[in-house]
């Protein structure tokens, strides 16, 4: 089954004003939807970053796929390498690490391979999750993402999730999303406020939430030492803390004395990161991210290592649709080592998505698709709406800390910041 075209749609959609360490989400959140097509007339989805050079990248590995057979990864992974000719992007926002050649050539290879597992799962009238070994759990459990933010965009009428910027209005938050979507874990995005205000907030939530798994996340906005103090301010009361320090090194400082694990996407978003990783011990849970490790298979090789070195699992996300999200849950599925519950954006999102069935959680979990492929169908006139929003909102490039400095001038971005 040979590849004879590809659509790449870049499209963009409504983003509330979420804040995070380096600025808050502009109105806009882009992504790009692909579409390959093959000559025995099946087509397969992916999803990907929006941001101009993600977009011209995908774009110019593109062509060069044209007459692949779907079955060959690693001819595509090759082919997405030489057209790109070893050029490295950046991420400008900022959250997800620093870029390099190699996982460059993986975040593009990754949209292309995804499709390509919808069709052949829909070639064999199989789930994605047959395909990639079976699925060792029929949902996938997901945890409430919370973030400080303002009432709405400045200018606009506040949103229907209205503020959060103190501990109550964390709190408040929690209970809107647990009560709609049944999450069993949640996630604060930290890295806003000075860290005394942010432990204030985590014990809000345990004291409102007993029994739910809490994690803090502060997007490497303080130093080893201050992530120390941290630690111990929580101790007992988070599973987890996310990237308190810059880097690998600075995460060895803080894992050699915190009492509970640390866990990243931002020190470790490549393979060549793994070994510098376990040498300094710095970090004890992977965020997984399909969209820049590389795709599914290449995933699936990550949570061997993980096993191996006995390494938790767990999933990032950013800002996302219905299409990244099937991908997500049928990897998901089928990872027997995923340890935690996996983040995503998509309730912040869901108003807006390209699929014809927008996903449903229950008690805070997907049922795995059961249908051939991803088990998702593109709705055109939803995608021909967002592609329009694209064409005409001005934003090509996401970029926190700018929109931030827009209506803050005194904003400095910073890392560490305390």
């Amino acid at each position: 089954m040979k590849i004879t075209d590809i659509t790449i749609t870049p499209v963009a959609f409504h983003d509330p004003p979420l804040l995070n360490s380096v600025g808050v989400h502009e109105p806009w959140a882009l992504r790009t939807v692909v579409e390959v097509h093959t000559d025995e007339g099946i087509s397969g989805l992916g999803e990907s970053y929006g941001d101009i050079g993600h977009l011209n990248r995908m774009r110019t590995a593109a062509p060069a796929l044209v007459g692949l057979d779907v079955h060959s990864l690693n001819g595509m992974h090759s082919r997405i390498a030489t057209a790109l000719g070893g050029e490295a992007g950046s991420d400008r926002h900022g959250l997800t690490g620093a870029l390099t050649v190699e996982s460059t050539v993986d975040r593009v290879f990754s949209a292309f391979e995804v499709a390509t597992w919808d069709i052949r799962g829909k070639a064999l009238g199989r789930p994605v999750s047959d395909l990639l070994g079976g699925a060792v759990r029929s949902a996938v459990p997901y945890s409430a993402y919370l973030f400080y933010k303002w009432a709405g965009h400045p200018g606009s009428e506040p949103d229907e999730f209205g503020e959060a910027l103190d501990p109550a209005g964390i709190v408040e938050q929690a209970r809107m999303l647990v009560d709609r979507h049944g999450f069993g874990s949640i996630k604060l995005k930290g890295g806003v406020f000075p860290p005394e205000q942010e432990i204030e907030a985590v014990h809000a939530l345990r004291e409102a939430f007993p029994d739910h798994p809490l994690r803090l996340d502060p997007n490497a906005a303080w130093t080893p030492e201050t992530s120390l103090k941290v630690a111990d301010e929580l101790d007992g009361v988070v599973e987890y803390l996310e990237d308190p320090a810059p880097g690998i090194d600075g995460m060895a400082a803080v894992a050699a004395g915190a009492p509970m694990p640390l866990a990243t996407n931002m020190c470790v978003i490549a393979f060549e990161h793994i070994a510098r990783s376990v040498e300094a011990g710095a970090v004890q849970v992977i965020l997984s991210d399909h969209h820049y490790w590389g795709g599914l298979s290449r995933s699936k090789e990550l949570a061997a290592i993980c096993r191996t070195f006995g390494i938790g699992l767990s999933m990032h996300s950013n800002s996302h649709l219905g299409i990244s999200l099937a991908a997500m849950t049928h990897l998901a599925a089928t990872t027997p080592n995923l340890n935690y519950a996996c983040d995503t954006h998509y309730p912040w999102n869901v108003s807006d998505d390209v699929i014809t069935t927008p996903f449903t959680f229950v008690d805070g979990a997907l049922s795995v698709p059961t249908a051939p492929g991803l088990g998702v169908e593109l709705d055109r006139d939803a995608l021909a709406r967002l592609a329009e929003n694209y064409r005409t909102c001005g934003v090509v490039q996401r970029d926190d800390t700018g929109y931030m400095q827009k209506h803050d001038p005194s904003y400095e971005r910073k890392r560490p910041r305390w």
